[in-house]
């Protein structure tokens, strides 16, 4: 049982380690933010990142002030999520697929704005899963201090998951720079599409 002090050292420790799991580990987000980086270049990628890193801390705190239960208490709830979001990584896909490089021009190759990233978390399996998971692992039942853990788990996850995108979006702009002609870019651009498509199977998994 968390300790009543939300900013205690044995709990952050444990919190922090549970948070850089979730945000390291492939999954759409991170997909996403290295197929972009690759497609799309780093510096257009941070829209993305940052609509991620917000969206998903106003998701935590939105399970920690009760949007969790409710949503476990609606049948199929998390199977429809699943279908409607996979059906957008698979548009995702097709966009990152279809990018002709860095420079961009045509609607097909902008990437995500931050509003898109923020909204897509609440159609992202994996980021209800890791809400659901955290906030009773790390809160106190009927505790005085519920608002303050919630807050303190929203901040932890803002902290971990920025960095996390950051280098998921730094590998695919590095591997789209080191295959520079037309045709190799092309192949990343593929390959990273291909990465997205098949964080869909990792839904049902």
């Amino acid at each position: 049982m968390p300790s009543a002090d939300p900013m205690a050292t044995t709990h952050l420790v444990p919190l922090f380690l549970f948070a850089i799991a979730g945000a390291l580990t492939p999954g759409p987000n991170n997909m996403i933010s290295a197929g972009s980086g690759a497609a799309f270049g780093f510096r257009r990628t941070l829209p993305q990142i940052w609509g991620v890193t917000f969206g998903f801390a106003l998701m935590v705190m939105a399970v920690g002030f009760g949007l969790g239960a409710l949503f476990l208490s609606i049948p199929y709830a998390h199977q429809a999520l699943k279908v409607i979001g996979s059906v957008y990584l698979l548009f995702l896909a097709w966009k990152i697929a279809n990018a002709g490089g860095t420079t961009g021009g045509t609607a097909i190759e902008k990437p995500m704005t931050s509003l898109q990233a923020a909204l897509f978390q609440w159609v992202n399996p994996k980021a209800w899963t890791i809400a659901l998971s955290m906030v009773p692992a790390f809160t106190t039942v009927g505790g005085d201090r519920i608002v303050a853990e919630i807050l303190v788990l929203a901040g932890v996850s803002a902290i971990v998951t920025l960095p996390a995108l950051c280098v998921w979006a730094g590998f695919g702009a590095l591997l789209a720079r080191l295959l520079s002609t037309p045709r190799q870019q092309r192949i990343v651009n593929y390959v990273m599409a291909a990465l997205v498509a098949a964080s869909v199977v990792m839904l049902f998994l």
